[in-house]
């Protein structure tokens, strides 16, 4: 949708079938619809509707099939609204797509809290022990240790002669 002719047109398209949705359509399976994106095809004749519905009673699937059904049923008072505010000789036809932004967004959500979740663990367990052991940095030999090893083990020393 580079050309900006066709920009206008979805733009203009978003904006009356979004006051027409808010004044005109008195369907009683409508939710509160929002119109996010429209998408027009590079001749003009066909008009994807991208729309979110913001449910109040909390069940999602079944205000989201009820708003489906809703705006199918008004597609045709829709288009002839379209087309009379258009002033175009082919009126574009209307496809309603439920968008999915809300979902990923929600997703993405759950992702973020899980990760700060487990970033806060890693940070509370910093400092209470070593990454490789109980203390992974070297210590002086002592002399007690060199006894132990015995004359049969030859020493650092020996190794050259």
């Amino acid at each position: 949708m580079s050309n900006p002719r066709i920009r206008k047109i979805a733009d203009r398209i978003q904006v009356i079938v979004a006051e027409m949705l808010e004044r005109r359509v008195k369907d009683p399976r409508l939710g509160f619809v929002t119109v996010t994106d429209v998408r027009v095809t590079g001749d003009s004749q066909q008009a994807t509707i991208f729309y979110t519905v913001l449910d109040a009673t909390g069940d999602d699937e079944a205000a989201l099939a009820a708003t489906a059904a809703a705006l199918e049923s008004a597609k045709g008072l829709l288009r002839s609204e379209v087309a009379k505010q258009l002033g175009m000789r082919h009126a574009p036809s209307l496809t309603f797509v439920a968008d999915a932004l809300p979902e990923s967004a929600r997703h993405l959500d759950e992702v973020l809290a899980r990760a700060r979740a487990l970033d806060e663990a890693v940070a509370a367990q910093r400092g209470t022990a070593y990454a490789g052991g109980e203390d992974p940095y070297k210590k002086p030999r002592d002399a007690e240790s060199e006894e132990s090893t015995g004359p049969d083990e030859p020493d650092e020393d020996d190794e050259g002669e």
